[in-house]
């Protein structure tokens, strides 16, 4: 069908929201439920019901718009919470562009067969207490106990944070109840990456998402003066983790290439020059499209960290922070995407994606789908998140063609 989004509007829209939360180093702050993201949910809102759409605003704090049919609803969407000083693409991209796309088909008056629903999902960035609150909300996949006890990366708790809000933790644990019987879930992207812009294309079919564990571990030694303590008699807990830091990447490299292992954050204590350090506490995220292949990980480096702890005369512990298995975007959607890629005369490629989205929670009840759209240098979560706006037109267009193949 020859229907085209209108750049000028998405893009507008685009630069509109990123004043929302603009902070004086050049990025966007919007962690979910800050007083710039409920400015940012008011901001879309509104945007929502001036389109014509009927609103819904679910009790984790996801918005919705809607336009009627019958039978399953094709869903489309993102999130619009940013990391502390992220970047103005990296998930409104998705919501906007989905916006568009029905402003679009309502504009041109199109009867389709099956409702459709613009999707802005709370906190997919993880601020509060894991990764995905919103889509997690959305179906039914939370855990209320850790919600009320676990910390926020701000130090406080999600019902202190919730405070003053229209939300509690009782409203999230319930938000599931109010979805919808739904086909499909597409969701464009950012790649993050530098593939697309390596490549030279413009638009990638997601086939596969990565699944994840994120582990807080330790290892625990003894503290000790470093100018007196012979090296053979050290229980250095900071050579603990060197060693399983080399060998864990080993590892992946040599036996699983293509999955991931990252040692993000590392504390040493007690963190003097002179002292040997006594304990190491550090996030281990590993990543693999492969389900058998993150419980492989997930024992071998178990193994590997007890082994090396006994070695070295050190103790080490862990505790799972958060999880999420892979998913594989069904063929029909694949294909379908591929079809209408090349209608539109779009070069495109076959990739998977190593970041989670919604995309990969909301799996759970419907058929999933992504577009990738490069990012300058593979940059996101960052100031520096760039995109082309051409670019973004070809994902949003592709976006609209299979909207409408799906509910037509």
């Amino acid at each position: 069908m020859d229907i085209r989004i209108n750049l000028d509007r998405l893009k507008g829209d685009i630069e509109s929201l990123s004043k929302i939360g603009s902070d004086p180093n050049g990025g966007i702050t919007r962690p979910s439920f800050s007083k710039a993201d409920l400015e940012a949910q008011g901001w879309l809102k509104e945007k929502i019901k001036s389109a014509g759409f009927s609103l819904r605003q679910a009790g984790a704090g996801n918005i919705f718009g809607r336009l009627e049919g019958k039978g399953k609803t094709i869903m489309a969407g993102s999130h619009i919470d940013s990391v502390i000083n992220g970047g103005n693409f990296d998930g409104p991209v998705g919501v906007l562009s989905a916006l568009e796309c029905l402003r679009r088909i309502k504009e041109e008056g199109l009867s389709l067969s099956k409702p459709l629903e613009v999707a802005s999902f709370t906190d997919e960035e993880g601020n509060l207490v894991g990764d995905f609150l919103g889509s997690r909300a959305f179906t039914g996949q939370l855990n209320q106990d850790i919600l009320e006890k676990d910390l926020t990366q701000f130090g406080t708790t999600l019902p202190e944070i919730l405070k003053g809000t229209e939300f509690s933790i009782e409203s999230i644990m319930e938000a599931h109840k109010q979805r919808p019987d739904i086909e499909a879930f597409l969701e464009i992207h950012i790649e993050q990456g530098i593939v697309l812009e390596t490549e030279n294309k413009s638009i990638g079919i997601v086939d596969h998402i990565a699944g994840k564990r994120h582990k807080s571990c330790s290892f625990l030694g003894e503290a000790s003066h470093s100018g007196t303590t012979p090296l053979e008699l050290r229980h250095d807990a900071f050579l603990g983790l060197a060693d399983f830091a080399l060998k864990s990447t080993q590892h992946v490299a040599t036996k699983h290439y293509g999955s991931m292992v990252t040692i993000g954050r590392v504390n040493v204590r007690p963190g003097a020059f002179s002292v040997v350090p006594g304990q190491v506490d550090f996030s281990l995220d590993f990543r693999s499209t492969s389900k058998e292949t993150l419980e492989e990980l997930e024992k071998s480096f178990s193994a590997l960290a007890e082994d090396i702890a006994s070695t070295r005369g050190l103790n080490f512990t862990s505790k799972i922070v958060d999880k999420t298995d892979p998913v594989s975007i069904p063929s029909r959607i694949i294909d379908i995407m591929k079809e209408e890629s090349e209608k539109l005369g779009y070069p495109f490629m076959i990739l998977p994606s190593g970041a989670g989205h919604d995309a990969q929670i909301v799996a759970s009840v419907a058929e999933p789908g992504m577009i990738f759209i490069p990012c300058l240098d593979g940059i996101s979560h960052s100031p520096q998140e760039i995109i082309k706006w051409e670019d973004l037109e070809k994902g949003a267009n592709l976006l609209l063609q299979v909207i409408l193949r799906l509910a037509g």
